[in-house]
């Protein structure tokens, strides 16, 4: 069963009329998959790539070598560029891209720790760049982190003034 977050989230999108889709690394397509798990999954899921492996990303993705390489496959730049290029293969009105570090092995140092975790959640007329740092398992810094993306985009969904006018 999803979180309280994921059902409240996936309610405000079917308000809006909206579609949303992700991109994930770190997450491995959890978050899409606790998405579909809502009731209004029909009414506002198009889907998701998993993009664990540097090379989903650069060569279905399409995000940069230069970027990778500057910034490691866990970076706020990557992610952004992951999101950029997905908003193009899904035309829908939410993209949230997701990269971190959830075990040990990647690109973890002092200031970039295990459990931190990159967010880039596009949506009309504006965009969410959140870093976090979360602790606990594998599985609970996945967990923490849909919610957290839920939370971002139902706080970005009733603080838009803006009309709509479709995708």
């Amino acid at each position: 069963m999803p979180s309280q977050l994921v059902l409240d989230c996936a309610r405000a999108i079917a308000d809006k009329g909206w579609k949303i889709a992700f991109v994930e690394s770190a997450t491995a397509g959890r978050m899409c998959a606790e998405f579909s798990l809502s009731p209004n999954s029909g009414e506002i899921l198009l889907g998701g790539i998993s993009c664990y492996e540097v090379f989903i990303k650069e060569n279905i993705l399409k995000v940069p070598h230069r970027l990778i390489e500057k910034y490691t496959p866990e970076s706020s730049e990557v992610t952004a560029s992951l999101a950029e290029h997905s908003l193009k293969l899904f035309k829908c009105d939410i993209v949230v891209a997701v990269t971190g570090l959830t075990t040990p092995g990647g690109s973890e140092t002092p200031h970039k720790p295990v459990g931190t975790m990159f967010l880039h959640i596009l949506m009309p007329e504006t965009y969410i760049a959140h870093c976090e740092v979360f602790n606990g398992s594998p599985e609970q810094i996945i967990l923490h982190t849909i919610d957290r993306a839920s939370e971002l985009i139902i706080e970005k969904l009733s603080s838009q003034a803006y009309p709509y006018s479709g995708t």
